[in-house]
């Protein structure tokens, strides 16, 4: 990703849905205008749910996603429906394509029922209208055609529609700062560091620090000392990596508001709150008990690993317990969560709000506690308290 790609967890999802042969990847085409699916007369060519990150008019930066036929049948059938259904938990706005000639089925109904009970606005394309003429469109139904192209352009606003329902004006930091003040980042450059550029959610806060005609300054925790020495003033807050939470809470004064990247992702997506209440099972855990660490991205695994390495070693030191460590990443988050005592999450920079609140919602309804790195670091490291107080309105 170049550094003026939008990340994929910042872009809206649009999901195309429906049965096999109804022309889900033939839209698909015809709004994205690529040969993004393959497109064939044999019902279930589309085997995966197909991503394709892209610009669409007039949305801007979007996730197109081709999902399987929903009446998919046999064993690998149910698989890929079950892949479908997990689509909807990262789906902002869903398409749902209606083969015209034959109108709508059950599965298309199921489908509906599904988009509702996941609050997911949806449009439904009565797909082939060149060759078939539907009786009874309902309101938010439109006919369309992939192969003539008819009412592609209508299609294409209705979704942003749909999508724009679900967008909102929640900044990162901007909110708890104004213009001209003095924000210090501190930035860890390690071994789990990426060549050559920073991490996504030190990316986004250094941009909403300018958006907000605020001043942001840089620095690795080895020189932060000398940073806050040369500034010559008092910086209105500093925001550190979470892994420098310990070293960076000594250096700072007191009085100057601290915080962490990973805590700031955790309001940003929706679950500060959960994952405050969630970092006080850690102080309960018990020898056999089990942890699981989950990542939204998937990446090599080094020596130091916060996730791999550090977070389990300190989870071990703190609780002075006999406990076992479990790691899943990207999109493989288990659904039955029964197994673990405590789920601790990355800050999810690459996961919309909407799959990371389902993540946090599955371990809510299993009564498992849910948090997220930058909140357990700063309990174990004893700064939550002063962690949390440049936002007033959460209390630990």
């Amino acid at each position: 990703m170049s550094l003026n790609d939008t990340p994929s967890g910042e872009r809206l999802h649009i999901g195309f849905f429906g049965v096999r042969n109804a022309g889900k990847s033939s839209i698909v085409n015809a709004v994205t205008g690529q040969e993004l699916s393959v497109v064939s007369d044999v019902k279930g060519t589309t085997t995966d749910p197909v991503t394709k990150a892209m610009e669409l008019l007039p949305l801007g930066p979007v996730v197109i996603i081709d999902t399987p036929g929903f009446d998919d049948e046999g064993e690998l059938g149910e698989l890929r429906v079950r892949r479908t259904k997990q689509t909807l938990n990262r789906t902002d706005a869903a398409v749902l394509v209606v083969d015209g000639s034959a109108g709508m089925c059950d599965t298309d109904r199921q489908l509906i029922s599904l988009f509702r009970e996941k609050d997911i606005p949806y449009v439904i394309a009565f797909n082939k209208s060149d060759v078939s003429t539907v009786s009874e469109i309902p309101e938010n139904g439109i006919a369309v055609s992939a192969a003539d192209g008819t009412n592609i352009c209508e299609l294409k606003e209705r979704i942003a529609a749909a999508a724009k329902k679900n967008e909102n004006d929640k900044r990162l930091i901007g909110d708890l700062i104004s213009p001209g003040d003095l924000i210090v980042l501190v930035t860890p450059i390690d071994s789990a560091a990426p060549k050559g550029r920073l991490i996504l959610p030190q990316q986004m806060t250094i941009r909403d620090i300018l958006d907000s005609d605020a001043m942001a300054v840089v620095t690795k925790e080895t020189q932060l000392a000398e940073t806050l020495e040369k500034l010559g003033t008092s910086p209105r807050m500093v925001v550190t990596d979470s892994q420098a939470f310990a070293a960076v809470s000594r250096i700072v004064p007191e009085e100057i508001p601290l915080t962490s990247f990973s805590i700031l992702m955790a309001r940003y997506k929706g679950f500060l709150e959960a994952a405050v209440k969630g970092a006080a099972a850690i102080s309960q855990l018990q020898d056999g008990d089990t942890v699981l660490i989950s990542e939204g991205c998937t990446h090599h695994r080094q020596c130091g690993d916060i996730g791999s390495v550090k977070l389990p070693a300190l989870l071990k030191k703190t609780t002075g317990k006999d406990i076992s460590i479990r790691l899943s990443s990207g999109r493989d988050f288990p659904e039955d969560l029964s197994p673990y005592s405590l789920v601790i999450h990355c800050g999810g920079c690459m996961l919309g709000e909407r799959e990371v609140t389902y993540r946090m919602k599955t371990a809510a309804d299993q009564n498992v506690p849910f948090t997220n790195y930058g909140t357990a670091l700063a309990m174990m490291n004893g700064i939550l308290r002063r962690s949390l107080s440049v936002f007033p309105d959460i209390d630990i």
